[in-house]
């Protein structure tokens, strides 16, 4: 017995899933595309580097970011050590907004760091008047 050769997808939906889990995953896919979307823009070269990023396909990323589909495990994984907008995502869905508030303030201590560094490089490039 063989496939039919006219179909070229599968169905969204199976047998196999009751409606409420389809629709949590399909929650979780569009508020992931949104995330790649805000972090790298809706264009072919942020496909790329999210595939580069997880070691996915990149059609498998396009998808992604169309929100047909959500990344596994591993590829989730990949995403949060790269995207600061997928991980904050990723601990909104999971209700641990406490931990959203450290990552900003890690990332508000690295910008001041960066802006200080930048002010006493100007300062010692100025002649002292």
């Amino acid at each position: 017995m063989s496939f039919p050769k006219k179909v070229k997808f599968f169905p969204k939906e199976n047998g196999y899933r009751d409606h409420g889990e389809a629709v949590q995953s399909s929650c979780f896919a569009a508020e992931i595309a949104s995330a790649l979307k805000r972090s790298l823009g809706d264009s072919r070269s942020g496909a790329k580097t999210v595939a580069a990023w997880t070691g996915a396909n990149e059609k498998t990323v396009k998808n992604w970011f169309s929100g047909t589909y959500g990344p596994s495990g591993e590829h989730l994984v990949a995403l949060t050590r790269h995207s600061d907008e997928v991980l904050v995502t990723f601990l909104a869905m999971a209700g641990r907004e406490d931990l959203m508030i450290a990552i900003k303030l890690e990332t508000a201590e690295r910008a001041i760091a960066d802006l200080l560094d930048a002010v006493r490089r100007l300062k010692d490039d100025q002649p002292i008047r």
